[in-house]
């Protein structure tokens, strides 16, 4: 059983809407599917995943390779800090992977697929070199400007227009550190029994926030 199963499905729910809050409220790709899929009712490709148990193995059309390619792009996003692993640590590829195999639409699969190709097309073009063998700072300076791109196309994005591909990236990578257990105890605080309810506690600015229970 993988973190993610781990967790409730009201836990999960919550991290959607937690997520979907920091990229500005914007519903996910994937939609009622994704929910479904954070439940526990996962399509066939979930049984590639448990195949893989006991090692790596592909997730739909998604190779161990393009895992490792995912995993390294949120690790970038989610980097490793003194309080807390990043994202590779939570085994966020194969999730992200997971997800776009489930819960995405034939057309949002392509976008998501090429946006992978494109992402290696623009680390090359910046710096000579792919992203896997691409520096640190090399990752961080391609993300940030797919990034920026990325808010700039949601600006004048119409209703019936695909998302952005990096958009989707950096909504899984989150979601999937943030429902993982590593993102629930390290990134976030967290006690398994609740206790009395508290309305309001004192907070010190820096501090991370509190888990939801389920």
């Amino acid at each position: 059983m993988t973190d993610f199963e781990r967790m409730s499905g009201i836990d999960r729910r919550e991290a959607i809407r937690r997520v979907s809050m920091l990229l500005g409220g914007v519903a996910f790709v994937g939609g009622s599917q994704l929910l479904t899929a954070c439940a526990g009712d996962r399509p066939a490709a979930t049984d590639s995943a448990q195949a893989g148990a006991t090692g790596p193995a592909a997730i739909g059309e998604f190779s161990v390779a393009d895992q490792q390619f995912l995993d390294e792009v949120a690790d970038t996003i989610l980097l490793s800090t003194a309080k807390s692993p990043g994202a590779k640590a939570a085994a966020t590829g194969p999730f992200m992977a997971l997800m776009v195999t489930d819960t995405y639409t034939p057309a949002d699969q392509k976008i998501f697929r090429e946006g992978m190709a494109k992402l290696e097309e623009a680390c090359k073009a910046a710096h000579q070199t792919g992203f896997m063998q691409a520096t640190p700072e090399q990752r961080t300076a391609v993300l940030t400007t797919l990034d920026q791109e990325q808010h700039a196309f949601q600006k004048t994005r119409k209703p019936d227009e695909p998302q952005h591909y990096f958009r989707m990236m950096k909504e899984l990578a989150l979601l999937g550190f943030f429902t993982s257990e590593i993102g629930y105890t390290k990134a976030m605080r967290y006690k398994e029994t609740p206790g009395k309810y508290e309305p309001c506690l004192p907070y010190t600015k820096g501090e991370t926030s509190w888990a939801s229970h389920a």
